[in-house]
């Protein structure tokens, strides 16, 4: 896709790269098994194309096991074999760097709260027009950042990744950039990334706006062509439609729950419309103007009734399908309080349910991939799936 001006020639081909392999009616899964596909995508070739499907993305690397948006947590995810891994969510510094955190409030994601030296530093903003208190990275520079070290964000859920609190540092873009390629070259296949622009409205506003940035960041390193394996994600729909003006990479608009909700980009400037309008088929085929797919939370794929237990899917994939756009929903995890109310088993917050009867289900819809925390559990529910 080229931008809105460079007509739809450019369009179709990146929709290709993203998803030709599971475009059609109800989005069918390839008659390839898992293994076939992972050994043709070695072979190089054809981009998002050849990609097993569904695709696994590592969810902020491997952070079912590993502290979230480290490199630690990036390279687990490889090494349990996701076929991309979310790295990172992109938040700016004081000095304009672009580093990898969930928000820019880092108190639940860092250790900055045992540092003195920044205790002052501790504010309430107005993060989307909801009060957050804490430590926010545009009030460091990069150099203070790195005196940081990652914390578990749900240690609560998963006490096991608190063994790891304090081994690795804040990553900057250009260093998962970095990794990307030498990852790449270790394993002999390309390693792609699925990095998301967090709160381009609030940023923007401080003149740190982050589009520019990533664009500027992508053409330095070569990663900004329609055939790099990047793929750049936001939940505000017009931060998707200005990078489609500044880079030809493969663009997904991130669509969370409920559908009565607001992207803050349309609160911002006043559009009126909800979620649930931008998943109808006419707000489904304006984003496939401009992307090239779509990351829905999972409840806007199979609505949960007043229980938690999941009801009858909606039509979303098949709309999706229908005008070109790949399904990537989030977020699978093992834990019994992320999944289905009928697939829980017991009632300890850090048990694991039924993950893989929830991923036959989600998998039966014809997504195209999906966000895991864990990713080796995405990768044998897929084998099952594609080979049952």
């Amino acid at each position: 896709m080229g931008t809105q001006e460079n007509g739809q020639t450019a369009d179709t081909g990146r929709r290709m790269l993203l998803g030709a392999a599971v475009l059609g009616a109800g989005g069918a899964v390839l008659g390839l098994s898992g293994s076939a596909k992972a050994a043709e995508a070695r072979h190089g070739g054809g981009g998002m194309k050849n990609l097993p499907k569904p695709t696994i993305i590592g969810h902020r690397g491997a952070s079912g096991y590993r502290p979230e948006h480290t490199l630690g947590s990036y390279q687990l995810a490889l090494d349990m074999g996701a076929d991309i891994v979310e790295a990172g969510d992109l938040v700016p510094t004081r000095d304009g760097h672009l580093v990898c955190r969930h928000e820019p409030e880092i108190g639940g994601t860092t250790d900055v709260a045992d540092h003195p030296e920044f205790a002052d530093r501790r504010k309430t903003k107005s993060l989307d027009g909801v009060a957050t208190t804490g430590w926010f990275t545009e009030d460091f520079t990069l150099a203070e950042l790195k005196t940081l070290r990652a914390t578990e964000r749900i240690p609560a859920n998963r006490p096991h990744n608190t063994l790891y609190n304090g081994r690795w540092e804040i990553p900057t873009f250009e260093e998962v950039l970095r990794w990307q390629d030498e990852q790449t070259r270790k394993r002999g296949k390309q390693v792609w990334i699925y990095p998301e622009l967090k709160h381009p409205t609030y940023f923007r506003k401080q003149g740190l706006a982050l589009e520019e940035r990533v664009a500027k960041v992508l053409h330095k390193y070569g990663r900004d062509r329609r055939n790099s394996p990047v793929i750049i994600q936001s939940f505000e729909p017009t931060s998707i439609q200005r990078l489609n003006k500044l880079v030809d990479n493969p663009l997904a608009v991130l669509l969370s729950g409920p559908p009565t909700s607001r992207p803050w980009d349309f609160v911002e400037t006043g559009d009126p419309r909800t979620v649930a309008d931008l998943i109808k088929p006419a707000g489904l085929r304006e984003i496939a103007s401009y992307a090239q797919g779509i990351g829905p939370s999972l409840d806007l794929i199979i609505p949960k009734d007043a229980n938690g237990n999941l009801t009858t899917p909606t039509t979303l994939v098949a709309d999706a399908h229908k005008v070109g756009l790949v399904l990537h929903p989030w977020t699978m995890r093992n834990e019994n309080p992320f999944l289905p109310a009928n697939f829980r088993k017991g009632t300890d917050a850090d048990a694991y349910g039924d993950v893989f009867g929830a991923y036959k289900v989600y998998f039966a819809t014809g997504i195209d991939g999906v966000f895991t925390d864990n990713p080796d559990t995405g990768v044998l529910a897929r084998e099952d799936f594609v080979n049952g």
